[in-house]
């Protein structure tokens, strides 16, 4: 079965109205900032017409926190100069 099956039957105002309903979930999410960055987005998974709950599997606390690490190393690296959100998680960003 076609998980796209749904968009031929679509009309040409429905196909750009679904465009912009997906590109506003994939800027949400690339624009996720802070703390935010940590967090799995079950909002965008939500942008599918497929209802599905995700099996999500989560490394161990120690394998979990050195993929943290190794990803924010890689901020680091790729967006050296970007500005830093220096606040705890859970308070409001200053």
């Amino acid at each position: 079965m076609d998980p796209d099956q749904d968009l031929a039957a679509m009309n040409r105002d429905q196909l750009v109205a679904e465009v912009k309903r997906l590109r506003a979930g994939i800027r949400a999410h690339r624009d996720s900032t802070g703390h935010d960055l940590c967090w799995h987005h079950p909002d965008l998974w939500g942008l599918l017409p497929e209802r599905v709950t995700p099996e999500v599997a989560v490394p161990p606390w120690p394998k979990f926190l050195r993929g943290c690490l190794r990803y924010r190393e890689a901020l680091e690296r790729e967006l050296s100069n970007a500005p830093k959100a220096d606040y705890e998680y859970g308070e409001k960003e200053t």
